[in-house]
């Protein structure tokens, strides 16, 4: 059982959950996960560790409700239990000076870039962030970014904060000036990834793309999280996350991660009558 030292919403269905784990926390690097259970008959989920205090034995973890696991895990408050966390797993992302090296993120995925920023920056490199949302409340990290040194470029879908559009085409821009752009590394929704690929390519710059499969054991057992890099079969929790996103191939990502949609909405459902029949209860007790 490791307990939740900290919680704290910071975008509608996202929190930022500071849990008890020295183990992990004195053994994390950055790219590195967790796949956690919320209680004993929960699924396994990962999550990447954004940051480690090994003095405090505590990591942060960023958990987005998307699924019914994730609606379960956002539902504990500080002092409860997770019922188990395991790791870190994964490579770590190589980390070695390249000069100016572009981290996009999208949505949550900005969560998953941090620590990979974070771990650059201290490298000496120059770090240039692209944060996008869909509106002002889904940028996340902004403040975390820039207390690390690097130029951070917010964008929003709507337009409602920072550029109005895209991460990719603030990208674009950036390449359209002539920044030099040593590195990028990308983070975030499956198509995203796929179009910051194309761009790089095109222009030669090396991306790597932390990729976000379906895991079940993290161990590369299940063979859930396998993923086709450069034509060959990879499993993204023992090879990865991190890998060349110019072979990565996005459309069959995106394909195996569409599996089990069906099942999650029936979970989403179940939750919502549940809910709304402890709601019915509720007012009816005297």
């Amino acid at each position: 059982m490791n307990r939740i030292l900290e919680v704290t919403s910071i975008a509608p269905a996202v929190r930022r959950m500071v849990v008890d784990a020295p183990a992990i926390a004195v053994a994390h690097q950055a790219g590195q996960f967790v796949i956690l259970r919320p209680k004993s008959t929960s699924e396994r989920i990962p999550l990447t560790i954004a940051a480690s205090d090994p003095a405090a034995g505590a990591i942060t973890l960023y958990v987005q409700t998307v699924g019914h696991t994730t609606h379960v895990l956002n539902s504990l408050e500080e002092g409860d239990g997770i019922a188990d966390v395991v790791g870190p797993l994964g490579m770590p992302t190589e980390i070695r000076h390249h000069g100016t090296v572009v981290v996009v993120g999208g949505g949550l995925g900005t969560a998953i870039a941090y620590p990979t920023a974070a771990a650059l920056a201290e490298a000496g490199n120059e770090v240039i962030a692209i944060v996008g949302g869909r509106s002002l409340p889904y940028v996340l990290l902004e403040d975390e970014l820039s207390a690390l040194g690097a130029e951070v470029i917010p964008c929003t879908d709507d337009g409602s904060y920072g550029r109005h559009g895209l991460v990719t085409d603030v990208l674009a821009d950036l390449m359209k000036a002539g920044r030099a752009i040593d590195h990028v590394f990308v983070a975030g929704p499956v198509p995203m990834m796929a179009a910051v690929a194309e761009m790089t390519r095109t222009a030669s710059i090396s991306t790597i793309a932390s990729l976000n499969p379906i895991m079940v054991d993290g161990t590369g057992m299940c063979g859930g999280c396998r993923v086709e890099v450069g034509g060959l079969t990879k499993f993204a929790c023992v090879d990865g996350p991190d890998f060349d996103a110019h072979a990565v191939d996005f459309e069959l990502l995106a394909r195996r991660n569409r599996a089990y949609l069906e099942f999650e909405e029936t979970a989403r459902r179940r939750d919502a009558e549940i809910e709304a029949a402890g709601r019915v209860e509720t007012v009816r007790s005297p």
